[in-house]
């Protein structure tokens, strides 16, 4: 995908934003990499992938705070705004968008529609129905061309039934959600439900103990999420460079040149 277009202020027409909307294909599903800095994701736009979103345990753990508690509006919305630039759509996640106010939420949308991005990522955490539902509508009201992204967390934190995740989703999409996203899911069968139980893209979490991409795929899935794993993945590696480093013992020699990572 080439470079957006740019409107007023360089903020890209909504035909651009509209190119993310139609990279969700059930059966044919996104792949989206999740960033935690502006060299992360440069680097995953680099790989050739068609979109790009981030991480709110990457960028919270980042900045010294924690994930999923609204402590980093500033630091989503000043990465958010250096992520635009990038020459494919972005989607933000903002958590449960920073408030349990409606209308606040509906301003952080705004301010990312304004800076550009393509979507949001906006979560439940298993709270009141009718919050997450008033948030979504505020959501669409004030930024209609934005790809939200309504996520549950019934099988993340494990206290809810398929058939509440079914009641959420639905209420979600009645609400505009153009997306529904529900991380934890493992089983197939449940997966392919859900699929054709919700009128809407059905964004998943890969995980090393779930399906993997190809059988996403085939499941119906839309959108595939690596949520944190790059992010976890890159410390990861860190921490076993740095014992090679201390033990003595062989260095990687494939790691990214200096120069490389300068020109980001």
């Amino acid at each position: 995908m080439g470079p957006r277009p740019a409107g007023a202020a360089g903020v890209p027409e909504r035909g651009a934003r509209m190119n993310f909307h139609e990279l969700h294909r059930p059966g044919a599903p996104l792949l989206l990499p999740n960033a935690w800095d502006v060299a992360s994701a440069k680097l995953f736009a680099a790989a050739g992938h068609p979109a790009i979103g981030t991480t709110s345990l990457g960028v919270a753990a980042a900045a010294g705070q924690p994930d999923g508690v609204g402590a980093t509006r500033a630091e989503t919305l000043a990465l958010a705004r250096l992520l635009a630039a990038l020459p494919c759509p972005v989607t933000v996640d903002i958590e449960g968008g920073f408030s349990d106010d409606p209308a606040e939420v509906a301003g952080v949308a705004a301010t990312l529609a304004g800076y550009g991005i393509a979507g949001i990522n906006v979560e439940d955490a298993g709270g009141p129905l009718n919050v997450q539902v008033a948030k979504i509508a505020a959501i669409k009201e004030a930024a209609p061309g934005l790809f939200v992204n309504a996520r549950t967390d019934t099988y993340w934190l494990g206290r809810g039934s398929y058939d509440e995740t079914v009641r959420r989703l639905e209420a979600y999409v009645a609400a505009g959600a153009d997306g529904v996203f529900v991380p934890g899911l493992r089983t197939p069968d449940t997966i392919r439900a859900l699929v054709g139980a919700v009128d809407a893209p059905l964004n998943v979490l890969i995980a090393p103990d779930g399906p993997t991409v190809t059988e996403l795929a085939g499941l119906g899935v839309a959108r595939i999420s690596c949520g944190s794993l790059l992010y976890r993945a890159a410390l990861t590696a860190a921490v076993g460079v740095l014992g090679a480093v201390a033990s003595a013992g062989p260095i990687p020699t494939d790691v990214l040149g200096y120069a490389e990572v300068a020109r980001l």
